[in-house]
């Protein structure tokens, strides 16, 4: 892990140093996330940020059914008895 300190300009712009973004596989014009989490600034690429949040969504649905599975299995019951 990398860390280095980062000066904020008077416009709040930021430069991430090169040994970070090399180590993040960042380059120029590559979109980032920024948040706070506990009082920390956190910065990190939009694919790690997607992915992230992938996990915390398939962590909090769940291994039941799939609400889409259902969603079909009561259409195609409706449709039998149409």
């Amino acid at each position: 892990m990398n860390a280095g300190t980062l000066t904020v300009s008077a416009n709040g712009r930021v430069v991430i140093p090169a040994r970070i973004r090399a180590e993040l596989g960042l380059r120029s014009g590559e979109k980032v996330v920024a948040r706070v989490v506990g009082g920390a600034l956190v910065l990190e690429p939009v694919a790690v940020a997607i992915k992230r949040a992938q996990a915390l969504i398939r962590r909090r649905a769940g291994s039941g059914p799939s609400p889409v599975d259902e969603l079909l299995a009561e259409r195609r019951q409706a449709a039998a008895v149409e």
